[in-house]
């Protein structure tokens, strides 16, 4: 399979000899020739190429190539290659020479400008990039060249962490368009709303995820924090209301809710409440956390053999390393004879291969981590971290 790179250079090679040929045939109109033939250079930068050897290609090509209304888009592609090599600032070179021309077409012109923005951001010089990209959005008549300044923009504030104004920029055209903007446009509102918390502005705080949610339904994000502001006034009613609505979301959360969801029935005294819901999400999933929190509140209520019992049956049905990690603490209770340091052994391995385990991955990339994030750290995707299920998860 071609190098992507050297399949790039190919295709700009090709164009290039278009160019080439076509300047030679206007030549020999005018000054008849026995033959048209392409320039020495081309033929050079082409060698370079089917040799493996891109960075002689590149210099040899850009400097076979006049710069003119035919050639700017080459241009661009080369530029473009450089920056993919990781040399943004020769990248910028090219871009700003040609956006020094005075016989770019508006269209023209914006197509550099987006390149060169693209440069300055590879190279960390936000700020140019940003002033570059506010004008395009601004002031350039192509839709398309805009909408793809706007996607660029938003990325950038994404990144310095300006939500507001990337909620101006992506809303509301974009977050239709866009699945993705609109859940990070959901998050940015969940990132205001904490700031607000965190200022001791709850009404504002709840106003930003109630609008949250009008952009995404399914923002499982939102709904936490809507929980955790009513915890924090000890309205712990409305943080059941809450917390269950979650898994309605998405089913995949529902582990993610049963702590605080125990704690809020628990603050209440409504142990029966807590039980009649760990039952009820028994029939609907087969989540370990579930199976391992219904279990111990039967160890409570009915006593070990009880707690033994179910585990076991479920463990059957669908086996979990962490299922089996409980199941041992259930035999280690009140457990004194020689079998308790078979139990304790076994328990250090399982605890040991648990703790080697991510609880968490992105469906996006496949990042594994023990925290949910709601950013993933390596692909900077919003709200694609989940539970992990199976034998080594839920």
């Amino acid at each position: 399979m071609l190098d992507p790179l050297l399949l790039g250079l190919l295709v700009a090679a090709i164009a290039i000899g278009w160019w080439l040929g076509r300047r030679e045939r206007r030549r020999a109109r005018e000054q008849p020739a026995p033959g048209v033939s392409l320039p020495r250079d081309y033929f050079i930068g082409l060698n370079h190429l089917l040799n493996e050897q891109p960075d002689r290609a590149i210099e040899t090509f850009v400097q076979a190539l006049e710069v003119n209304s035919d050639t700017i888009e080459t241009h661009i592609a080369l530029g473009n290659l450089f920056r993919s090599r990781g040399e943004a600032d020769r990248a910028v070179k090219i871009h700003q020479n040609l956006l020094a021309r005075p016989t770019l077409t508006p269209h023209q012109g914006g197509l550099v400008q987006l390149e060169l923005s693209r440069d300055f951001l590879h190279l960390g010089l936000l700020d140019r990039a940003e002033r570059l990209l506010q004008s395009l959005v601004k002031d350039v008549p192509d839709e398309g060249l805009r909408d793809a300044a706007k996607r660029l923009l938003v990325d950038l504030l994404q990144r310095e962490k300006e939500w507001q104004q990337a909620l101006d920029v992506a809303t509301p055209q974009l977050v239709r368009q866009d699945a993705d903007i609109q859940r990070a446009a959901a998050h940015w509102l969940c990132e205001l709303a904490q700031r607000d918390r965190h200022n001791a502005s709850p009404g504002m705080a709840r106003k930003r995820l109630r609008q949250a949610l009008s952009i995404d339904e399914s923002c499982v994000r939102a709904t936490w924090l809507l929980a955790e502001l009513e915890r924090d006034t000890g309205h712990y009613k409305a943080v059941i209301r809450h917390l269950k609505r979650i898994p309605e979301q998405d089913p995949g959360f529902l582990p993610v809710i049963l702590e605080p969801l125990h704690e809020a029935y628990r603050r209440l005294e409504d142990e029966s409440g807590w039980r009649a819901f760990l039952e009820t999400k028994l029939q609907e999933t087969h989540f370990t956390s579930v199976v391992i929190m219904l279990a111990a509140s039967r160890l409570n209520t009915e006593g070990q053999d009880a707690a033994i019992e179910l585990i076991s049956e479920q463990l059957q049905a669908h086996p979990s390393l962490r299922g089996v990690d409980y199941l041992m603490d259930l035999y280690l209770i009140g457990e004194n004879h020689g079998d308790r340091e078979r139990l304790l052994l076994l328990k250090q391995h399982t605890q040991k291969l648990l703790a080697a385990r991510p609880r968490h991955r992105c469906h996006r990339c496949g990042f594994g981590s023990a925290q949910l994030h709601w950013q993933c750290p390596r692909c900077q995707s919003w709200g694609t971290t989940k539970p992990i299920t199976g034998l080594e998860g839920e």
